[in-house]
């Protein structure tokens, strides 16, 4: 019975397993996300409505989530999920406290260098 549960187990867990991304760019792609849940007085803009930085962040994993095998690096993260709307197709913006904004994927480009000049 042992080894039925355990062929069980393995063949559950093997889809997982093969979508998995490599640890590094797991690590880049998190650091990304804490740069957007970190920003003080930060906004998300998706679709024509903003949202705190916590709420984005909780939206971005979610589209991660979602991905699977189509983000297997930051660059995909960034392409694919954190720069538009996968429903309307327009560009996410990034608003700074100061009033500042940016299209969120040149935001994410330019912290993905910060992240790799700094070794993460």
């Amino acid at each position: 019975m042992n080894k039925r549960w355990l062929i069980i187990l393995v063949l559950c867990l093997l889809p997982t397993m093969l979508c998995a991304r490599e640890p590094r760019q797991q690590a880049r792609i998190d650091a990304l996300i804490t740069a957007v849940e970190k920003m003080p007085g930060g906004k998300f803009i998706r679709n024509g409505s903003e949202y705190d930085a916590a709420t984005a962040a909780g939206h971005l994993r979610m589209k991660l989530s979602r991905a699977g095998e189509r983000v297997k690096t930051a660059e995909d993260f960034i392409e694919g999920i954190a720069s538009k709307s996968s429903v309307s197709g327009q560009p996410y913006r990034i608003r700074r406290a100061g009033g500042a904004e940016e299209d969120a994927g040149a935001f994410f480009r330019a912290r993905l260098d910060e992240i790799d000049r700094a070794g993460k």
